[in-house]
């Protein structure tokens, strides 16, 4: 039989094999957290500024090492997007997704993609290294 160890004001619990994770601030299981800000443990994707400008990045985080082309700001209804998606898979002979206004192609096709995207008439600047 284990005894409960006492709790450490320095050190609080943040997860407790019964109920799962734990808030550190207000002591509630994560699910019923009390804290305005930290409502869940899940990475929240950055919005991508809504500037006019069409970004494209190369991208191979949480990927298993496969590189995957990142096209966001794109302007207009996801219903645009999702066709703008679409075409672009298709031009790159490649697989890939539209989720949450974001646009990702399998492969590293981002000078492809920002020749057919400047010629269509949008701003494209070519994003991270």
């Amino acid at each position: 039989m284990t005894r409960p160890r006492a709790q450490d004001p320095d050190r609080p619990t943040v997860y407790d094999s019964a109920v799962g994770a734990i808030c550190p601030r207000c002591n509630r299981p994560l699910p019923n957290c009390a804290c305005p800000t930290a409502k869940s443990t899940e990475a929240r994707r950055p919005s991508a500024p809504r500037d006019g400008v069409v970004r494209i990045s190369a991208d191979r985080r949480n990927r298993r090492g496969k590189t995957v082309t990142v096209v966001t700001g794109v302007p207009g209804s996801a219903g645009d997007v999702e066709k703008l998606g679409s075409s672009l898979r298709r031009l790159c002979g490649a697989g890939g997704t539209c989720r949450d206004g974001i646009i990702e192609i399998q492969g590293d096709h981002r000078q492809l993609i920002k020749a057919t995207l400047e010629e269509a008439g949008y701003r494209v600047k070519l994003a991270g290294g």
